[in-house]
């Protein structure tokens, strides 16, 4: 099989349809046909059921799809080596991520990434669920994700335990006297909450911390947008739990943000697939477990 052929094949698997995946590949769309015709050949079956309105994967497109991406990823893992000894480019870093993960401490890790490495394209994707981002791994559709350490499906992949965040409590402005420092976690089941869908980490985190205290948090609005949170809170829907990066912009748009006690801290997972990184998804991977302070010691595998 040709690169290219694999390259033509992921494309229409992912997009649904050849006329989509001749657009986003710019490529004729007879070219396209003739590709998938004689990877067909090759393969001695088809991949793809024909559609009045689209295709669909067959039972052999369906099994080819993650050797398929898994292929293409070494063949970019290759060049990329190649290149950076040759000093001609720095390659591709590929990372799904949680939403809250994603702006803590994910952004603050790739701004510190690319001040090192300036000539690295980075692609950031954020399901929200978490079973999405250990999947997206596994199929190799991303080379590297970031989850909440409560998701448990990360067994079988390599993976690093990220530095803890403080959670804080956020509520309506004036819900809280002018006087009051902090917020006791017994006192949680008593608020109503704002949260996003199960298996998000903005619930897990809320389920979990209320779930402590023998009780089940009462959810007044939950929401699908991470970005409508805050605003709900604010317009007096309710309460959030949410870590220190996010409370303290909540803070500073009027909400009132209250430390819990006992604190309460919630740690990220970084993992990826066995076997070579690529060159960029490597330093990262070591930038990582350098501002962690842990070293190799603390690299764990499933």
């Amino acid at each position: 099989m040709e690169r290219r052929e694999l390259e033509y094949f992921l494309a229409i698997a992912e997009s649904g349809s050849f006329t989509a995946a001749a657009q986003a590949l710019h490529v004729a769309q007879p070219s396209l046909s003739h590709a998938i015709g004689a990877l067909e050949n090759k393969l001695g079956g088809k991949v793809f059921h024909r559609l009045p309105h689209g295709v669909a994967l067959t039972t052999a497109g369906e099994a080819l799809v993650e050797p398929a991406r898994q292929v293409m990823r070494d063949l970019s893992t290759a060049t990329d080596s190649v290149r950076r000894v040759l000093g001609l480019a720095a390659g591709r870093l590929d990372i799904v991520a949680q939403t809250t993960l994603a702006v803590d401490p994910l952004a603050e890790l790739l701004g510190a990434f690319l001040r090192s490495h300036p000539k690295v394209a980075v692609r950031v994707s954020d399901p929200e669920l978490g079973s999405d981002v250990t999947g997206s791994v596994r199929t190799g559709e991303c080379e590297l994700g970031m989850a909440d350490s409560t998701v448990d499906a990360v067994g079988d992949l390599e993976n690093i335990v990220l530095e803890g965040r403080e959670i804080f409590a956020v509520l309506p402005a004036g819900s809280a006297p002018a006087e009051r420092t902090r917020l006791g976690v017994a006192e949680l089941a008593e608020l109503d909450w704002v949260t996003t869908p199960e298996g998000t980490a903005t619930r897990e985190v809320i389920e979990h911390t209320v779930s402590a205290q023998g009780a089940s948090p009462r959810v007044a609005v939950e929401t699908a947008h991470q970005a409508m949170v805050v605003p709900l809170v604010l317009a007096g829907a309710g309460a959030t739990l949410l870590p220190r990066s996010l409370a303290r912009d909540a803070a500073e748009r009027g909400a009132a943000v209250l430390p819990l006690r006992p604190r309460v801290i919630r740690r990220g997972v970084l993992f990826w697939r066995r076997g070579p990184l690529s060159p960029a998804a490597g330093e990262f991977v070591r930038l990582v477990m350098s501002r962690a302070g842990r070293g190799s010691a603390d690299r764990r595998r499933g």
